[in-house]
């Protein structure tokens, strides 16, 4: 069976709602009035009794034995001024002086709520009878001396629920249909808009595009966690909670209160995008997307995509670590192999204690070269890199030495032995890169490290080619290089985003046709409050 359209269910509800209200509402009114009329009837009531029990021929005729002939005229003609339903004059035995059924006059009157009249009482009562409920007033009539000398009672009918709407028919009739009219109009209006806000989708559509979403979002290998734009979590799926090592339902919730180094609340304050950002979350590494959500150029939130690259950077430095050590071996057995050639030509040429000297030399360089590396370098990567790049200096006729006092025992904060072996193995490789297009005899790179417990320093010296001025504001920029036959344009701009990592600093110098010096310095501890956001 087809479902009637949202936009009827919504006008049918609406109308509905104004028709109960208008109910409510009539009832309310007419209830109110009869109430209103029923104090106005208690105020004509005894203003009649009254005046009745004032008249000066109704204390004398109520004093007589057929004293009725008299009052009966007077008070009929006092009850049609003050339109009232009836007026019962009685003397002292109860016997009727006057009563709108001319039978009656003259007969004692047995009704249960006169007594108190008769002891001097002025007061009300309600009671139910042929021509409906009717007010009463009690009033005494007293001679001149203050005896009293009869009663006078006064009753008026309280008009019905059903007559007060029979009055006002005219009026309810046009209230009723002015109301239905407008109520219409508003909930067609309504139920437009209502299925405007929603795309013009039916429920069970928007039901199902929600499981669906859902579903993808949790479905996904990355985390997804979305705020709006007070920092309200709207989506926390099940990747984010593995990678964020947490559990439960987070919707709803305070982004700070649940994790505090995500850094997705500086994207609402800043209004920017930021990515492939690495960060360190519980001991993790992790690639971040942070990306500002917008409606109508207005920001409504923010979206932050999370992947887990901790086994992925820990093969990699181990893979780093292997390259620099093959690198190092490859290049020490072309070496190695060249000084046997030349060692098998001295024997040759019969000169064995050269051969035998050269050997020994090499021997002791190559030892001296690796145990001052494992003494003085703590990381087996970044020495073996600095091995790799020693050799391969050699090869290219290029001087690298490490400064004997250098020490290199932990990681600056954030940083790891991923980010190190990108970083200094891009500077030794722009440096190597220094000497392409210029032809010298001392061709030579100074690298040195310098370590406490509050800063870890690298320097990295070359007497290359240099830089003019005019390259030095576009060094760190992506892709830009100054050989382009063989430049990426990545190395300066890796290098940058490892020392903001870091919330290090690059000091660099260089002279065209001199050289180039780099310094590049990492607090070694950071404030707590410049990692939570």
């Amino acid at each position: 069976m087809r479902q009637l359209p949202i936009r009827w269910k919504i006008m049918t509800l609406s109308y509905a709602v104004v028709i109960f209200s208008l109910l409510i509402g009539g009832i309310v009114i007419i209830a109110n009035i009869q109430q209103k009329e029923e104090k106005e009837l208690r105020i004509r009531s005894m203003n009649t009794a009254r005046t009745v029990a004032e008249l000066s021929d109704i204390r004398k005729a109520v004093q007589e034995p057929i004293g009725w002939k008299i009052v009966n005229p007077v008070v009929d003609e006092i009850r049609l001024i003050n339109n009232t339903d009836y007026v019962v004059v009685m003397n002292m035995d109860g016997i009727r002086y006057s009563h709108p059924v001319k039978e009656m006059l003259g007969k004692p009157s047995t009704g249960e709520d006169e007594k108190p009249a008769f002891a001097e009482h002025i007061y009300f009562s309600k009671a139910e009878g042929e021509i409906g409920t009717v007010i009463r007033a009690f009033v005494p009539i007293k001679d001149s001396d203050l005896n009293q000398i009869g009663v006078v009672v006064v009753g008026n009918k309280i008009p019905s629920f059903i007559e007060i709407m029979g009055d006002l028919t005219k009026d309810i009739l046009i209230i009723v249909v002015l109301t239905l009219l407008f109520g219409l109009i508003g909930s067609a209006m309504l139920a437009n808009h209502i299925k405007k806000q929603m795309f013009q989708l039916e429920p069970y559509e928007i039901k199902r595009m929600h499981e669906e979403r859902t579903a993808t979002f949790h479905s996904m290998n990355e985390g997804v966690i979305a705020i709006d734009n007070k920092e309200i979590i709207t989506i926390f799926n099940e990747k984010a909670k593995m990678i964020f090592n947490v559990k439960g339902n987070f919707i709803g919730q305070p982004i700070r209160d649940v994790l505090k180094d995500t850094r997705l609340p500086e994207i609402v304050e800043r209004n920017k995008a930021v990515y492939n950002e690495e960060i360190k979350v519980s001991g993790k590494v992790i690639v971040s997307n942070r990306i500002p959500i917008k409606k109508d150029n207005e920001l409504i939130g923010a979206v932050a995509i999370f992947q887990d690259r901790t086994e992925v950077t820990k093969l990699a430095e181990e893979l780093t670590g292997v390259k620099n050590f093959v690198e190092a071996l490859r290049v020490q057995s072309h070496e190695h192999m060249n000084k046997l050639h030349t060692i098998a030509g001295l024997i040759q040429l019969g000169k064995p204690e050269k051969a035998l000297q050269l050997a020994f030399n090499t021997s002791e360089e190559q030892e001296n070269v690796t145990s001052f590396l494992n003494e003085k370098i703590k990381n087996d990567a970044v020495a073996g890199l600095l091995l790799s790049k020693v050799r391969r200096g050699k090869e290219l006729g290029i001087t690298v030495e490490v400064d004997q006092n250098s020490y290199f025992a932990a990681f600056p904060n954030q940083l790891d032995q991923h980010d190190f072996v990108v970083l200094l193995g891009n500077l030794l490789e722009n440096a190597f890169g220094a000497f392409e297009q210029i032809e010298t005899e001392d061709k030579r790179i100074d690298i040195s490290f310098e370590q406490s417990a509050y800063v870890c320093a690298v320097l990295v010296e070359d007497n290359g080619s240099g830089m003019s001025e005019e390259y030095l504001p576009r060094l760190y920029e992506k892709g830009f290089t100054m050989n382009k036959s063989e430049g990426t344009g990545y190395g300066l701009f890796l290098i940058k985003q490892i020392v903001d990592k870091g919330r290090g600093k690059i000091d660099l110098s260089s002279q065209q046709g001199e050289g180039t010096s780099i310094i590049i310095t990492f607090p070694m501890e950071v404030e707590d409050e410049l990692y939570d956001v």
